[in-house]
């Protein structure tokens, strides 16, 4: 099996390729300071791009894991990921936490199929 790693921060790459599939680690909105619903477009926004740098698209997102900081904005988020994903959402685990770092509300992991 090969793993190609992209996308390289200084403690993590992005996006890991591996067997068919690419795992893009927690993934947080640039600005904090808005509402979930805004950092949950942003996020899924920022996700896209990584997937096309390597060569995939958010239509093969398979699964996805969703860490938030306050489960009653939950509605907030539901209704940017069904406009985002539109009938093409993937398996999901929603989970509460108690803090992302900052001031994030939501960060997002995803495993997306390669092409």
């Amino acid at each position: 099996m090969t793993i190609t790693r992209n996308i390289r921060t200084p403690i993590m790459h992005r996006a890991v390729e591996a067997n068919g599939f690419v795992f893009v680690g927690g993934t947080i909105a640039d600005d904090t300071s808005v509402s979930m619903g805004e950092q949950t477009r942003n996020i899924l926004g920022k996700i896209a791009g990584y997937l096309k740098e390597v060569g995939s698209d958010a239509s093969r997102i398979v699964s996805a894991s969703i860490f938030v900081t306050d489960l009653s904005k939950k509605k907030e988020m539901d209704a940017v990921w069904t406009e985002f994903f539109g009938d093409n959402l993937p398996a999901r685990a929603t989970v509460g936490v108690a803090d992302l770092g900052g001031s994030a509300l939501i960060e997002v992991v995803v495993t997306a199929l390669k092409g």
